[in-house]
């Protein structure tokens, strides 16, 4: 590898740590008021990455990350537990208030 694609390749991975570093402190901030945290990183498409949070006491929330790798890292930077997915029981923690009903209520029927 050449010393231009070492220094490219080292300035995009500290762009990924800032932007991670940047995210964790909002998936911490939540984690700390809902007793801990849960996460899942599922991608939404080629640009970007959902993190979906879920507290100990079921509230859940999201960020959105513009990679896969700084979903991931933020995750891990905020010390959230992670999951490959949502089954089990961690779908089971969730919960939902009368606002996520009622926006569901048009797509479900």
């Amino acid at each position: 590898m050449s010393s231009a694609e070492t220094a490219t390749a080292a300035a995009s991975d500290a762009r990924t740590e800032r932007r991670a570093k940047r995210i964790a402190k909002h998936l911490t901030a939540f984690a700390r008021e809902h007793g801990g945290g849960d996460a899942v990183v599922e991608y939404v498409g080629s640009v970007a990455t959902r993190i979906v949070v879920v507290g100990a006491d079921g509230a859940w929330g999201d960020q959105v990350a513009p990679s896969y790798a700084v979903g991931k890292r933020a995750a891990e930077l905020a010390g959230l537990t992670l999951h490959d997915n949502f089954e089990g029981e961690l779908g089971l923690k969730v919960k939902t208030g009368p606002y996520e009903w009622k926006r569901m209520a048009g797509i479900q029927i």
